[in-house]
């Protein structure tokens, strides 16, 4: 074992994940973390791993979800963020979704006992000194200015940014069960549900229209400095749907679809805010898919116009802030290294990955390229068949430049998805081909089937039957 360690500049969830492969593999770690010596305009904690906008994890359907597919791989490669967000789950649906302190503070205390992991409590303000010749860099989408600045510089590059929304939440005590009900959308049970998980707040047309016209009305809060950042369409605020189409928000987040009203079921709602519960005791709820740029006020006001939030008490108000992510794609090699600097890498939503789980496989991923350069094996990319594989393909080269538009960069943030998979032929059945949606979820079950087999192999993991692959890495 070597003496000399991996240097991980950032303690978020990528950092994080990045840290356990590492040190999981016999190599020391200092892992730096500037909370709370320097704050961010979004962080509330000094702990590690801190959830800063929504809860949830998202789907954990590991057969027919991509970021479900994705839990799964990241379990077969003994994630900490995986293990630390199973143990503190909260109900979800078909999500898994977790109790925000509780799961911070397992992955704090986690990295804490570990051995082989030192943790500094500073910042660090430029790019790292040469004599750290293994170094991550997962700072994510709110690296401190100065070493932002050092980025640039080293890159030639200017990082680009995009607006990143947090929704609101509001105390469970406050909300109006006479008008709201429990239920999950077609009342799917997922991980630790029971088919009843979300809160529901139905509208008719006429309070839909004026809620939407309110939104499109209300005062937002404006930061000119970042004017021209674009938004990420998997995190608009609720304002800025409203503005693309009065449907919009109706065909979002607020479709009604799978939902029936259970104190007046005759009657079908026109849209329908939910509510996702947010810690381990119940009493906080978050609004889904409600991330916002209101003025404080204007949200208290605008949100109690929703039939059961006329009383509603908001633990915390939407927020907005600025996320950076570097063109990777130009700048990164395929073990996510810096083309022009040897050894230094970089993980998570700084690299043009979006989500939780997304940034947590980066960085799972950059600690095991890091871990196996520094016991001189070779760097193994996993296949692009599985999620790793699609995700980390995206990132280092899965984007097409318009030739409408010459020069203008053309990667954006993405979740993962089935999209950035290889396509793979959808079984028949009796010799018959499939069609419609029967197809598409035929097609879903090959893409996981083929992902995980592959995901195993890619890991030196034995293989299972066919029949056993995704069952036994979902649970």
């Amino acid at each position: 074992m070597t003496s000399n360690p991996i240097h991980i500049i950032g303690g978020g969830l990528a950092g994080s994940e990045a840290a356990w492969q590492i040190a999981s593999a016999g190599i020391p770690v200092k892992l730096h973390e500037m909370r709370p010596v320097r704050g961010t305009e979004a962080h509330k904690t000094d702990g590690l791993a801190e959830l800063v906008c929504s809860n949830s994890f998202r789907s954990d359907d590991a057969q027919a979800n991509a970021v479900g597919l994705l839990h799964a791989e990241m379990r077969l490669a003994d994630s900490l963020i995986m293990a630390c967000a199973d143990a503190n789950q909260v109900p979800a649906g078909s999500a898994l979704a977790v109790d925000r302190e509780g799961f911070s503070q397992a992955v704090t205390a986690k990295l804490e006992a570990h051995p082989l992991i030192t943790i500094e409590r500073e910042e660090v303000a430029g790019l790292p000194p040469e004599a750290w010749n293994q170094v991550i860099i997962a700072t994510g989408p709110l690296t401190a200015p100065n070493l932002a600045s050092a980025i640039q510089a080293q890159t030639g590059a200017d990082a680009l940014a995009f607006f990143d929304a947090i929704a609101p939440i509001v105390h469970f005590d406050t909300i109006d069960m006479n008008k709201a009900w429990f239920q999950s959308r077609y009342d799917k049970v997922g991980p630790g549900g029971t088919g009843k998980d979300y809160i529901n707040c139905p509208m008719d047309k006429d309070q839909y229209y004026a809620f939407v016209q309110a939104l499109i009305d209300g005062g937002k809060t404006e930061f000119k400095e970042w004017e021209g950042t674009p938004y990420f369409d998997g995190c608009l605020p609720i304002e800025v749907m409203a503005e693309r189409g009065v449907e919009t928000p109706r065909h979002g987040p607020m479709k009604p679809m799978g939902l029936t009203n259970a104190h007046n079921p005759q009657t079908k709602a026109y849209a329908v805010v939910q509510l996702r519960q947010d810690n381990a005791l119940g009493t906080l709820y978050n609004m889904v898919g409600f991330q916002t740029k209101l003025k404080h006020a204007e949200q208290v006001r605008i949100f109690r116009m929703i039939p059961g939030l006329e009383n509603a008490d908001f633990a915390r108000l939407g927020g907005l802030h600025r996320n950076t992510y570097l063109n990777s794609p130009t700048l990164l090699d395929h073990s996510l290294q810096l083309k022009s600097r040897p050894g230094l890498r970089f993980a998570g939503q700084i690299t043009g990955c979006e989500g939780y789980v997304e940034s947590s496989a980066i960085g799972l991923l950059a600690g095991r390229f890091a871990a196996a350069e520094r016991n001189g094996t070779p760097v193994s990319v996993p296949p692009y068949t599985t999620a790793f594989g699609a995700l980390l393909g995206h990132i280092t080269g899965g984007h097409i430049v318009s030739d409408d538009e010459p020069g203008k960069r053309s990667f954006q943030p993405m979740n993962v998805n089935f999209g950035l998979f290889p396509p793979v032929e959808a079984p028949k059945t009796a010799g018959k081909r499939l069609r419609g949606k029967d197809k598409i979820v035929a097609k879903r079950h090959a893409i996981t089937s083929r992902a995980i087999a592959d995901c195993r192999e890619w890991l030196g993991l034995p293989a299972l039957p066919v029949v056993e692959e995704v069952a036994e890495a979902a649970e």
